[in-house]
C-alpha cells in the first residue's frame, strides 16, 4: 500500500510539472503577452467591468464556458502575434495544452501500464481527435458564424463527457472505444479534405493540410492492422507513434501559414474600412 501511495505521489508531481510546461508555449511565456493579460483582467474582469462583460456576452459563449479571462487571453494573443510580425519574427505557439497532455499520458501509460494510465492515455487521445474536428469547424464555419462554432464545441464537450463517463463508470469497452475514435476520425478527415479541395486553388498552403490528413489516415492502419514486433522491439503501435511526429510538425506549419493568411486578410479589411 505504501508503495502504491509513493508511486501515485510521484505521478501527481510529474503531472504538475507537465501542466506547468503545457502552459509554457513560446507565446504564453512572452512578458508582453502576460502583462497584456494581467492588465486586461484588472481592467475588465472585476466589479462593474465584469458585470458589463457578462451582460453583453452572448448566451452561447456563456454556456460554452468562455470567461472574461479567456477573452483577455484571446485578445492578447493577437496583440502579441501582431508585435512579433512587426519585428519580423515567426508566429509563436500559444496554449499548446491538448497535444502536450496527450503525449504526456501516452508516455506515462507506455512506461507504467495501470488502469489509471491506460484510461488517461485513451481519453486524451479521444480529446485530441475531438479538438482537431473542433479546429476544422472553427476554420471552415466559425470565422463567419461564431455561434455555430460555440454550439458545436458544446456538443463535442458533451460527447467527450458521455464517452469518458461510459468507459469509466459503466464498462471499459475496447471495441466501442476503437469504433468511436475511428468514426470521429473519419468525419474529421472527410471534413478537412472537403475544405482543402474546395480551397486548393485559392489557398495553396492547404496542400499541407491535405498531406497531413492523408498521412494520418494511412498511418492509422498501423493501429488497426497489428503485426509482430520488428526485431521483437518495434511493434505496430510503436511505429505509429514514431511516424506521427513529423506529421504534426507539418500540420503546425499549415496552421502557421493559415494564421498568417487570416491575419493579412484581417488587416486588409481594416484598411478598406
Amino acid at each position: 500500500m505504501a508503495g502504491r501511495t509513493a508511486w501515485l505521489l510521484q505521478l501527481l508531481l510529474l503531472l504538475a510539472g507537465a501542466a506547468a510546461l503545457a502552459s509554457g508555449s513560446q507565446g504564453d511565456r512572452e512578458p508582453m503577452y502576460r502583462d497584456c493579460v494581467l492588465r486586461c483582467e484588472e481592467r475588465n474582469c472585476s466589479g462593474g467591468a465584469l458585470r458589463h462583460f457578462r451582460s453583453r456576452q452572448p448566451i452561447y459563449m456563456s454556456l460554452a464556458g468562455w470567461t472574461c479571462r479567456d477573452d483577455c487571453k484571446y485578445e492578447c494573443m493577437w496583440v502579441t502575434v501582431g508585435l512579433y510580425l512587426q519585428e519580423g519574427h515567426t508566429v509563436p505557439q500559444f496554449h499548446g495544452k491538448v497535444s502536450l497532455n496527450a503525449w504526456f499520458w501516452s508516455t506515462v501509460f507506455h512506461t507504467r501500464d495501470t488502469d489509471l494510465t491506460e484510461k488517461m492515455d485513451y481519453f486524451c487521445a479521444s480529446t485530441v481527435i475531438l479538438h482537431s474536428i473542433y479546429l476544422c469547424c472553427v476554420r471552415t464555419v466559425g470565422l463567419q458564424r461564431p455561434a455555430v462554432a460555440s454550439a458545436f464545441r458544446a456538443l463535442l464537450l458533451l460527447m467527450l463527457t458521455v464517452h469518458v463517463s461510459y468507459l469509466s463508470l459503466v464498462r471499459f469497452d475496447y471495441g466501442y472505444n476503437l469504433a468511436a475514435n475511428v468514426a470521429i476520425g473519419l468525419v474529421n478527415a472527410a471534413w478537412w479534405l472537403a475544405w482543402c479541395l474546395w480551397n486548393r486553388r485559392r489557398l495553396p498552403h492547404v496542400r499541407k493540410c491535405m498531406v497531413v490528413v492523408l498521412l494520418l489516415q494511412g498511418l492509422s492502419l498501423l493501429e488497426l492492422l497489428d503485426f509482430p514486433p520488428l526485431f521483437w522491439v518495434l511493434d505496430a503501435h510503436a511505429i505509429w507513434h514514431i511516424s506521427t511526429i513529423p506529421v504534426h510538425i507539418l500540420f503546425f506549419s499549415f496552421l502557421e501559414d493559415d494564421s498568417l493568411y487570416l491575419l493579412k486578410e484581417s488587416e486588409a479589411k481594416v484598411k478598406l474600412d
